[in-house]
């Protein structure tokens, strides 16, 4: 068997700037500022749009289950609860391609949103630098559209976290560690929001 010497120090060294990671502030208080449009988003029957490229589209897609289905107290039949609308735009592949290749990849999501979107949705960009061309234009697009913007990002923020209403930036140069807390955020919304906030019936 091949030995692996650097395994442990490396395993425990990567905890640790996770942990770090996770014990600033910063989480908190965009926190509190996000749970409030999540919940006058499901309340008001409002669409929350989520998009990313590679990992953080990923991450978007995963945000779609676990919000719109996670944050049932129940998944017995019974009364339909309000539920959270949820969409991710990267899951509409052909109309990704479609604007990618008509017309310029820098607007797959955006032009998504002038078709989708209304006054008083939200929006989660994904982006762990910050300054990726489609997300960005589609958070131009979303404050044009009177759409409340949020931004989960690291590695400093990039462009995105002065253009969001509420940027999340993970405190981090790596990208894994960024898309750790991003998981890490979804995974806590999710069970926050089922069990401290459950959804009245209609």
């Amino acid at each position: 068997m091949t030995e692996a010497p650097t395994l442990e120090p490396r395993l425990r060294t990567y905890i640790a700037e996770t942990r770090a990671a996770l014990e600033a502030p910063y989480l908190l208080e965009a926190l509190r500022r996000i749970v409030p449009l999540f919940l006058r988003a499901r309340d008001q029957d409002r669409t929350i749009f989520f998009f990313g490229n590679g990992g953080s589209a990923s991450t978007a897609s995963h945000f779609v289950v676990d919000i719109a289905k996670g944050t049932r107290s129940s998944l017995t039949p019974g009364p339909t609860p309000h539920r959270f609308r949820c969409l991710a735009l990267n899951d509409n592949v052909p109309s990704v391609m479609a604007w990618a290749n008509d017309a310029d990849y820098s607007r797959v999501f955006a032009e998504q949103l002038r078709n989708l979107a209304v006054a008083g949705d939200v929006v989660v960009a994904i982006s762990g630098s910050g300054n990726s061309p489609n997300v960005l234009e589609a958070v131009r697009v979303a404050r044009e559209m009177g759409v409340a913007t949020i931004g989960l990002t690291g590695i400093g923020g990039g462009k995105l976290k002065n253009l969001v209403d509420v940027p999340l930036v993970v405190p981090s140069p790596s990208m894994q560690h960024t898309e750790d807390v991003h998981l890490f955020v979804l995974h806590f919304l999710m069970g926050f929001l089922r069990d401290e906030h459950p959804s009245p019936p209609r």
